[in-house]
């Protein structure tokens, strides 16, 4: 999908989230990047695939 050079990381890779965005709807809460990942403003994510990744906000320091 991703057009860029270099390329962005695909789906599948753990840098996924590095992938540029190609549409960004703050107003709901989600981006879609270019590697076809929608990624959520709680951190959450949904591949491609279909899976989905729950959110992985840092906890906050005691």
């Amino acid at each position: 999908m991703c057009q860029h050079q270099p390329a962005c990381p695909s789906a599948a890779s753990a840098d996924r989230e590095a992938a540029r965005p190609v549409a960004n709807h703050p107003e709901q809460g989600w981006s879609l990047l270019c590697n076809g990942v929608l990624l959520f403003e709680d951190t959450g994510e949904l591949l491609p695939d279909g899976r989905i990744i729950a959110p992985h906000r840092p906890l906050a320091a005691a």
